[in-house]
């Protein structure tokens, strides 16, 4: 990950420069470069572990890490799925009218709804120029299912029937693609084999799904002051996680004074609260979501071990994004 922010972060402070101003700004902020009133802060956000992806996957098909983070067509699709899971972020903020990311105030809040939209459009614009041919094409078609995904993330909250398999296919979509995507990306730079492009694109799509049940665990186990997310969120505003999916998928009673908790027709209290977290590890929703992290990583890893072209002597990158996923605390 510091081979892949020090040869990553001059490309897209490259990019986003050549945004009109104050989407430039709104950009430079979400990004943790700059404040609210344009100061430097010298400091990228996030953990850049999609472009990390990109790097790993191009030198597992092209055999060199350093030659990797060299290669200019690798380091624009590094920088390209970058902008792309940013641009979902502002988007996801204003959906769900989360007030903080990365410790501080998120986009909206600080510039309006509106800019930040905006600002986010910008930056899925500026990755599709970084790439071209292949790479473009199934970029856009990443972004189109991450869409697809987030309507059917926002619709769940409506209902009270929802299954835990669709709740595992939205989840694919939402966030599985984009890992997939990444994956994929980087062995497109280096031209490699369209066999080992699919493998790679499954190994993505495998641990993203890991990281989608690790991210749901900590929004409601998490330590707010690691995570930079209010601690419960995920909760209160009911929604369907996976591991609160699982709980209510039981037939048990802590799954019903879950399903109780999640009608009512107000925010919780924190003594609500407090309970709603409690019936989800009672009807096993933590276990399951743990159990599963971990069984789709050794399913990432089983794709991995059947690409053809793929040097298993250079993957050690991918293996430790991977063990990264599931031991992450924020």
């Amino acid at each position: 990950m510091g081979r892949t922010r020090e040869a990553v972060e001059p490309v897209l402070r490259a990019a986003v420069d050549t945004l009109p101003g104050r989407l430039r700004s709104i950009a430079a902020y979400h990004l943790g470069w700059e404040d609210a009133d344009g100061a430097a802060l010298g400091a990228i956000g996030g953990k850049l572990l999609r472009p990390g992806l990109v790097l790993a996957a191009a030198t597992a098909v092209g055999g060199s890490a350093l030659g990797a983070a060299a290669d200019p067509a690798v380091l624009a699709s590094a920088a390209a799925i970058e902008l792309a899971h940013n641009f979902t972020l502002l988007h996801d903020d204003v959906i769900d009218r989360d007030h903080t990311r990365r410790h501080r105030p998120t986009a909206w809040t600080v510039f309006g709804a509106e800019n930040a939209i905006l600002a986010g459009d910008a930056m899925l614009a500026l990755a599709l120029r970084l790439v071209g041919g292949e790479a473009a094409s199934r970029l856009a078609e990443c972004v189109i299912e991450i869409c697809d995904g987030q309507f059917e993330d926002c619709a769940f909250e409506q209902r009270d029937d929802v299954t835990l398999e669709e709740c595992l296919t939205m989840a694919g979509k939402k966030t599985g693609a984009l890992l997939g995507c990444a994956c994929a990306l980087g062995a497109l730079a280096v031209r490699a084999d369209p066999l080992a492009v699919a493998a790679l694109d499954l190994f993505g799509r495998e641990i993203g799904m890991a990281f989608q049940l690790t991210d749901d665990l900590l929004g409601i186990w998490g330590d707010p002051a690691v995570t930079g997310k209010p601690v419960g969120s995920d909760l209160s505003a009911r929604k369907k996680s996976l591991p609160v999916v699982a709980a209510l998928s039981a037939r048990s009673a802590a799954a019903g004074e879950l399903a109780r908790l999640y009608a009512l027709g107000r925010d919780f209290t924190e003594h609500e609260e407090r309970r709603a977290t409690e019936a989800v590890e009672r009807a096993g929703g933590r276990a399951w979501a743990a159990t599963e992290a971990t069984a789709r990583i050794a399913t990432a890893h089983a794709h991995l071990r059947r690409a053809p072209g793929v040097e298993q002597a250079a993957v050690h990158d991918l293996h430790a994004i991977a063990e990264l996923i599931t031991r992450r605390t924020s």
